[in-house]
Formats: structure tokens, C-alpha cells, sequence
């Protein structure tokens, strides 16, 4: 039995966790066993630049903290060695980070996640990891506008030189002149 110190201890701790994890958009969480000092660190150094905490947490206190936060069916998951990578701003940066260096180590395995407080595969973990950033998204939709504004300028303007090389001021006077034909 530990001592009262210890349990106090750990009760904090998982309470810390739990306040930590109800604010998480997105969790990602990963086997690490067999990354290097220098893998480990150009992950943590990534996921740091995207804004994502990543931790490696002893899998009681996950657990306590992650059933204590109300995430459910997340037991196979914080199994084995199990490390940790949230995000309370952003829900695909974590899937981003972790699925891009998951494919160059080999040795780190996604083994699960969650999303607005709900477990998600590693299906799902892909497909959000597939979604471009919101940099492009915006710049997706700003094409999405223009483009037909841009297909009217178009139009317009090929009316106006058939009008200039037919000889007439107005497109009216351009169709009077066809139909005339």
C-alpha cells in the first residue's frame, strides 16, 4: 500500500490529467518502444512547433484520468507502453504529427485516439491527418468565390471585343448584327 504522500500524489496528478483532457480536441495514442533519443526528440520537437502536448503517462493514472474525463472504451488502448499527444486548440494536429512520423519510424505504432470526447480508430486518425491545413483549406475556398466571378469577368470581356471587332458599342447591337446574318 503506498504511502499517504504518494497517494495524494498520484490523486493530483490525475486530477491535473483529467482537466487536461476534458479540454483536448483531439488525442492520438501511440506504442513508442524502439524510437531512438533522436527519433523521440525530433517528434517531440515537431508536435511542440504544431502546438500538440505530448506525454508519456503511467497507464493507471491515464486510465483513472481518461475514465475520470469521461472518455469510454479506451482500455485496450492505454495498454503497454502508451504515449499521449493532445491538442485543446486544434483536432488535426495531433493525427497530422504523430500519423507523419509514424510512417518515417517504423518502431512508432497509432494505436487509437479520441475526438471531441469520443474514441476513434486509426481509420479515423487517417483521415484527419489527411485534411490539408487551414492555410490552404482558406485558400480552397477563396478560389471556391473568385472562380465564377473570374468565369463573368471572362464572358464579359469576350462579348465586349466581339462587340469592338463587329463594329458596335453595345452587345445588343452584337446580337441585332448576328441574327441580321
Amino acid at each position: 500500500m503506498p504511502s499517504k504522500k504518494v497517494l495524494e500524489t498520484k490523486k493530483q496528478i490525475v486530477a491535473d490529467l483529467v482537466n487536461e483532457f476534458k479540454g483536448a480536441q483531439a488525442m492520438v495514442f501511440t506504442d513508442y518502444r524502439g524510437l531512438t533519443v533522436e527519433q523521440d526528440t525530433q517528434l517531440r520537437s515537431a508536435l511542440r512547433k504544431a502546438g500538440v502536448t505530448y506525454k508519456v503517462i503511467k497507464n493507471s493514472l491515464s486510465g483513472r484520468a481518461l475514465i475520470d474525463a469521461g472518455y469510454e472504451g479506451l482500455e485496450d488502448v492505454v495498454k503497454g507502453p502508451t504515449a499521449i499527444a493532445y491538442s485543446k486548440d486544434d483536432v488535426i494536429s495531433p493525427a497530422k504529427v504523430i500519423k507523419e512520423y509514424a510512417k518515417k519510424f517504423d518502431k512508432l505504432e497509432i494505436k487509437g485516439g479520441t475526438m471531441d470526447g469520443a474514441k476513434i480508430e486509426i481509420s479515423d486518425i487517417d483521415r484527419l491527418a489527411a485534411i490539408p491545413p487551414v492555410e490552404v483549406l482558406y485558400g480552397q475556398i477563396v478560389c471556391g468565390l473568385i472562380s465564377p466571378i473570374a468565369g463573368l469577368a471572362m464572358l464579359l470581356n469576350a462579348v465586349k471585343e466581339k462587340a469592338e471587332a463587329a463594329g458596335v458599342e453595345t452587345a445588343a447591337e452584337v446580337v441585332a448584327v448576328k441574327s441580321e446574318e
